[in-house]
């Protein structure tokens, strides 16, 4: 495992060990020189691959020619900002320091600075720590329209750190906080980053867009339903340990009692209502588009539903605001009766009245003149009867 060069005549040692600790000593012609090796081993448990929020351990062994030094132990992580460690095992041999809970940014090149004064010792060796985890905040909240299309996405970390190993995956879903929970799908990351995705679930129709980007698991609806709210859970399994991603999905919705236009001197009522209790920084606003501030109405506390009456045709917009930011917004425009309909149904009304006079009259005159045609033919009838009673008469004479 060594050589020595034979022109500058530098031993060359591969693969250092512990044990190669000790002196060495050169000796050329009349000339000794020696040499003190002092080997520094710096190990991380689980061979630097993590899930976030566990707890790595360092450990440091050094070996030389007795006596062993006192170290001073420093630790960066890689943006070179120090990270604070408890101390599990000092002795001049043997250092086992535990870290902080790990987050899915922590990965990257960490640096170990050893320190000693006396021998003087001023060492950094770099290490790698690895988290395997989602780029996406650990619960984050989408808004979504009735009818419109909206896409879930969790973007992997592991093509950015150069993951080597395998893992699977689950995507979960349920409406209420202590509902049952559908799989919708489950996914799996080969050593080699090859990526496949199974649909688990027929709970509801979704769809897994084709073109979508790497290392990301998505999830589409064309047109978004209010029972399509809830929670989505996605999960990285690795060696028994787990660790999760969800978004939560609020729907608006819009409504009118009556439906259709306005008539003119009538009201309508338009509701907007989300699909889940709003948190008590938000709540839901309509106002009119163009309109005073009058023609606010704002949610009350914990409410999850705002209506307004409206008595005119004109443009409204319900909003959802959140930390005084609009997360989304649904404009419902409320159109009037037009003028014609009005003219065309006070015409029919006014025509439909003279069209009942006119046929009351007609039917007045063809009675009064079917009256006259019976007596009429009443008096024809007794004229010819009294004809005839007066010839027979005669004849008897």
């Amino acid at each position: 495992r060594s050589e020595i060069n034979p022109t500058s005549k530098h031993l060359k040692v591969f693969n250092l060990k512990l044990s190669d600790a000790g002196i060495y000593t050169c000796e050329y012609d009349s000339r000794t020189v020696s040499v003190s090796l002092h080997v520094f081993e710096l190990t991380i448990s689980s061979g630097g691959r993590f899930l976030p929020n566990e707890v790595p351990q360092l450990t440091l062994v050094q070996n030389s020619t007795p006596p062993l030094p006192n170290l001073s132990i420093t630790l960066y992580n890689s943006n070179n900002d120090t990270v604070r460690s408890k101390p599990l095992q000092n002795t001049p041999q043997k250092y086992i320091l535990e870290l902080k809970e790990l987050e899915a940014t922590d990965s990257g090149t960490w640096t170990c600075h050893i320190h000693s004064d006396s021998p003087l010792i001023n060492q950094k060796i770099p290490f790698d720590v690895k988290v395997l985890g989602f780029q996406n905040p650990d619960l984050e909240r989408k808004y979504a329209t009735v009818d419109s299309s909206v896409i879930l996405s969790w973007h992997l970390n592991f093509r950015n750190i150069k993951w080597k190993e395998g893992f699977t995956g689950q995507l979960k879903w349920k409406q209420l906080e202590n509902a049952m929970q559908h799989e919708l799908l489950d996914f799996n990351v080969t050593k080699w980053g090859e990526q496949h995705e199974t649909k688990k679930s027929s709970h509801f129709q979704f769809e897994i867009p084709e073109n979508k980007p790497e290392s990301t698991i998505e999830l589409k609806f064309p047109k978004v339903h209010l029972d399509h709210s809830g929670q989505y859970q996605c999960l990285l399994l690795y060696k028994g340990q787990h660790t999760e991603s969800k978004i939560e999905l609020v729907v608006m919705k819009v409504s009118a009692n009556p439906a259709g236009p306005l008539p003119r001197g009538g009201k309508m009522t338009l509701t907007c209502q989300v699909s889940s209790p709003l948190p008590p920084n938000a709540h839901l606003l309509w106002k009119r588009v163009n309109g005073t501030q009058t023609d606010i109405k704002k949610s009350k506390p914990n409410e999850a539903k705002v209506e307004v009456n409206v008595s005119a045709a004109g443009l409204w917009s319900c909003c959802l605001i959140e930390d005084n930011d609009m997360k989304i917004s649904f404009n419902y425009l409320v159109e009037g009766t037009p003028a014609w309909t009005h003219y065309v149904v006070t015409g029919a009304s006014i025509g439909g009245g003279v069209l009942m006079f006119g046929l009351a009259c007609l039917c007045i005159i063809s009675g009064i003149r079917w009256q006259q045609r019976r007596k009429r033919a009443k008096r024809m009838i007794q004229a010819r009867q009294y004809l005839l009673e007066n010839k027979t008469c005669q004849c008897k004479q």
